[in-house]
Parts: structure tokens; C-alpha cells; sequence
């Protein structure tokens, strides 16, 4: 896999309504959460860092490259910079089956850049028996499971979890948490993860970046 040893060096600011939006921040690969209240502004940052919101002025590399710096005048393509997105409610398309949903991800990859494929994700996610499943019969827990694989098969250099526990009970919870750590560990992929949890932060994240109001 391209670039396992990665870091966030984030530094942007964005006017949204009456809100003056600021994050600083840099960390060596690992976890990295955005904490703070619903409101904050959380997720407008991890956007900036996806390249679906244009930061006013700052800076934002990951992994040594950079996405965006107002003063040079760079700003990468939000699907150039690779990034796996993950949502707090799945985001599954809901006509296409869990192995169309997952070679979704696949198909929007450039071959030269896929780093996992179909088989090695299923077994890595335990959700081989899904395949054929279609999205509404699915846990919130299982529907978690097959958005983090998408996302992995698009060929992420970093991925973007917006609040993907907020929407389940307990035992799903601690589930989902067990892959993100997994992802973090095994897989060793840079994260950026938003929560208003602080307990769930504390139990995942290598670096904690208070977001306030």
C-alpha cells in the first residue's frame, strides 16, 4: 500500500453563515479525532480535508502531499486526493446489492492505484456472508461494516469517518470499534474521525484535536 506512514498537517479557516470556522492541527498517521459539541464545525473541517469545502485561506497536506494551499494556489480535486469517506449513516445504495455497493468502491479506483480487492476485504471485514444481501436487511452494524469496505476499495491514501458510531445501539458500537482499530493497527491507514464522544475518542484516537464553538 502506497504511503503507510502518513500525517495530517492541517491549518484552514472558512467563513459559514455567522460562523468563522478554524482548525490547526498535525499528527503522525495513527487516529486522529476532531472533538467537540454538534455545531462546531467538525464536520466542515474533515470536508476541507475531503476537498468538498474550499477552505477561505490555510493549508492541508496528508502524507507529505499537498491538497490545498491558498497562497500557492493549489487546490487537488476532491477525487484526486483519495480519500475513503465513510458517514455516520452508511450512505449505501439502496438498489444495488452489498457486492455491487462494495465493487462500487472498486470501480472508482484507477487499476494502477487498488491496493485490496473484493476477497481480501470481505475477510478482512467478516462480511463475505453479505454479499448478496441487499442494504435494507442489513444491521446498522453490518451496514457500517460494508461502507468502511467500500471505502477501502476505492483505493483511500487516508480515510474520513464522520460520527459512524452515533446511529448504533451498544453491542454495534463496540463492534465497529474493533474494525476502526483495526484499520488504525493492522492496516495502518491515517484517519481522520469525527465524534462528539469523548470516551470513544479517548479509546481510539493516537491524537485529539479539540473543535469548538
Amino acid at each position: 500500500m502506497e504511503g503507510l506512514a502518513m500525517s495530517f498537517d492541517v491549518r484552514v479557516e472558512r467563513q459559514l453563515g455567522d460562523r468563522h470556522i478554524t482548525a490547526s492541527f498535525s499528527s503522525e498517521g495513527g487516529l486522529t479525532a476532531l472533538l467537540g459539541p454538534s455545531g462546531a464545525g467538525k464536520t466542515s473541517v474533515q470536508n476541507m480535508v475531503a476537498g468538498l469545502l474550499r477552505p477561505d485561506a490555510g493549508r492541508i497536506m496528508v502524507g507529505g502531499k499537498v491538497l490545498f494551499d491558498n497562497e500557492k494556489k493549489i487546490d487537488i480535486p476532491a477525487r484526486q486526493r483519495r480519500a475513503g469517506y465513510v458517514f455516520q449513516d452508511s450512505r449505501l445504495f439502496p438498489h444495488l446489492r452489498v457486492r455491487d455497493n462494495l465493487l462500487y468502491g472498486w470501480a472508482l479506483a484507477a487499476p494502477v492505484d487498488r491496493w485490496m480487492n473484493l476477497d481480501e476485504a470481505t475477510r478482512f471485514l467478516g462480511i463475505a456472508h453479505l454479499l448478496d444481501r441487499w442494504p435494507r436487511t442489513l444491521s446498522g452494524g453490518e451496514a457500517q461494516r460494508v461502507a468502511i469496505g467500500r471505502a477501502l476499495l476505492s483505493a483511500p491514501r487516508f480515510l474520513l469517518l464522520d460520527e459512524p458510531l452515533a446511529s448504533l445501539d451498544p453491542a454495534r458500537r463496540d463492534e465497529i470499534m474493533t474494525v476502526i482499530e483495526r484499520l488504525r493497527d493492522d492496516l495502518k491507514l491515517p484517519i481522520l474521525y469525527v465524534s462528539h464522544d469523548r470516551d470513544e475518542v479517548e479509546r481510539l484516537a493516537t491524537t485529539i484535536v479539540p473543535i469548538g464553538r
